[in-house]
């Protein structure tokens, strides 16, 4: 039997990203691959179960790729585009028909494609320069916003797995 493979900070040094974006790097790929091992069994269905009134895996899924777009477009100092807008006002209410796994798997990976390319093409001198959040303009720097980024990522990836779980062991009705 092959051992499990080590989390990605017991992997090393993504290539490419800055020593200090290490962490941010490692949790992006942490998210992703539990996203993607978390959702795989799921039918279409229980992706957008709520049990309990919890948030459905799919909501996490595209809150995933929405937040980190938004996040990552602050971290660079611009604002928020109209497709950032609707993506935001989408994760509220789901289009229908709703999207499939693959699909917003997908788009989960494409984004975190995205965030490792900005923390390589992040400088470590540019780590402390403010950034504003949102219409109020929240003070923030580019470090907070990729640090924010890379945990909330985490959090809702830990979401999206225990719900899962609890989902896939529901004795079907």
């Amino acid at each position: 039997m092959t051992p499990p493979r080590p989390e990605p900070w017991l992997r090393g040094p993504v290539s490419g990203i800055p020593a200090l974006l290490q962490p941010a790097a490692h949790a992006f790929i942490m998210a992703r691959e539990d996203a993607v091992a978390a959702a795989a069994g799921l039918t279409q269905s229980q992706l957008w179960m709520t049990p309990g009134g919890a948030a459905s895996p799919g909501f996490h899924l595209l809150h995933l790729a929405g937040s980190t777009d938004r996040l990552l477009t602050y971290a660079r100092g611009e604002g928020l585009t109209e497709r950032q807008r609707e993506a935001l006002a989408s994760e509220k209410a789901p289009p229908e028909p709703r999207p499939s796994a693959e699909q917003l798997l997908g788009e989960w990976e494409a984004t975190v494609d995205r965030a490792l390319a900005q923390l390589a093409a992040t400088a470590e001198s540019e780590l402390t320069r403010p950034r504003e959040v949102g219409r109020a303009r929240l003070p923030s720097t580019v470090l907070g916003l990729l640090f924010h980024a890379a945990e909330h990522a985490q959090r809702h990836t830990g979401q999206l797995v225990a719900t899962a779980k609890i989902i896939q062991g529901m004795s079907p009705t």
